[in-house]
């Protein structure tokens, strides 16, 4: 194992049980064969982790020593037998899925529905949700997560690479954006406002930037990523987007709001022959009309997380600068006030939209 100097415990975020997160000393993890430490600099707070904290995870590891997290980036400081791509020094950002490697998705490249999820003895993690993550100052990643980090990008910044990878993941999915096409993107969180930045720089001709908070709309149009903005408290989002159209609709539609109606309406404004990308997270079931979606010869495609090496593919444009992570950070805490750090995200208090800890 090759290393720079190490010590034999951290300060981590621990799961002690439900709604009971709390910063102690754990011992720091070794890596095994095809594994790094990492030395984290930052990690995100993701949408994900306050359902966690509340919740669990399926699989997670016990309480009193789960370590979530997973939206991390730091430096690698050793590495485990057969790493032979990276280096100590190394900065690098993490994706959070690693599947098994030999089921028939995997084979396919459809790790992050892997068939062996969960299953820790054939190969798969998960890390954050099923192996610890990256509230702590160190983790253990397999080399198959890690994305090396051009110096242009900050470790604040690299911790969205998962956000946007996310994004492109569910672009991918419906086929891509083709030039000029007019794309809406609903819900202007993280992941549509990365959404956003994306169809642009893809080529999209026009986008439209739909949701309730018009501080992000607005923060939409300033990273140059929406075209008009749409308040749907204010005006009805259909109309609109016909109305914009000529009354033909959108051509794609990219939905990352989360929410009943949003994906309803993302199918009433699609045109006839249009792709609708879901990639939010849906609570229960939602009627769609479905009838619609087969007369007017509709494509709906699911985005599950960050698959297909989507993070290798954002990564030439986050390090260029034509799509931005920096704007959407707003708020930093160390691990020490990750509580309040997690409070302050789901209370969008002072408009909080991304939330990086630092360990």
């Amino acid at each position: 194992m090759r290393m720079a100097k190490i010590p034999d415990r951290m300060q981590a975020a621990v799961m002690f049980g439900y709604n009971d997160l709390r910063v102690t000393e754990m011992p720091v993890p070794r890596p095994g064969p095809d594994e790094v430490l990492i030395r984290v600099q930052a990690c995100a707070i993701c949408g994900t982790d306050p359902k966690i904290v509340a919740h669990g995870w399926p699989n997670n590891p016990p309480f009193g020593q789960y370590i979530p997290g997973h939206e991390y980036a730091g430096t690698i400081v050793a590495l485990g037998e057969g790493i032979a791509d990276y280096q100590v020094g190394d900065r690098v950002a993490v994706e959070p899925h690693k599947g098994c490697g030999h089921c028939e998705n995997c084979i396919r490249g459809f790790y992050t529905t892997c068939l062996n999820y969960g299953n820790l003895a054939a190969g798969h993690r998960h890390y954050g949700f099923t192996v610890n993550g990256g509230y702590a100052e160190y983790a253990v990643n397999h080399v198959n997560t890690l994305h090396r980090i051009p110096e242009s990008l900050s470790f604040d910044e690299a911790t969205l690479i998962t956000t946007a990878g996310t994004a492109q993941y569910g672009i991918t999915r419906i086929g891509g954006v083709r030039v000029g096409e007019t794309v809406v993107v609903s819900g202007p969180g993280p992941i549509g406002l990365m959404a956003a930045q994306l169809v642009k720089a893809e080529g999209a001709g026009r986008v439209i930037l739909t949701g309730t908070r018009q501080e992000r709309l607005d923060l939409g149009v300033e990273l140059r990523a929406a075209d008009i903005t749409i308040n749907i408290k204010k005006q009805d989002v259909v109309k609109e987007v016909f109305s914009l159209t000529n009354g033909v609709g959108a051509d794609l539609v990219i939905e990352c709001a989360g929410t009943a109606e949003a994906a309803k309406d993302a199918v009433e404004f699609t045109r006839k022959n249009g792709r609708v990308a879901l990639i939010g997270i849906y609570q229960g079931d939602i009627p769609i009309n479905l009838n619609k979606v087969v007369q007017w010869n509709m494509t709906l495609a699911g985005g599950k997380a960050e698959g297909d090496w989507s993070l290798r593919r954002v990564l030439p444009l986050l390090a260029d600068g034509r799509v931005k992570a920096g704007p959407l950070i707003t708020h930093r805490f160390p691990l020490r006030e990750i509580n309040q750090g997690i409070k302050t995200f789901v209370g969008r208090e002072g408009g909080a939209i991304k939330v990086v800890i630092h360990p």
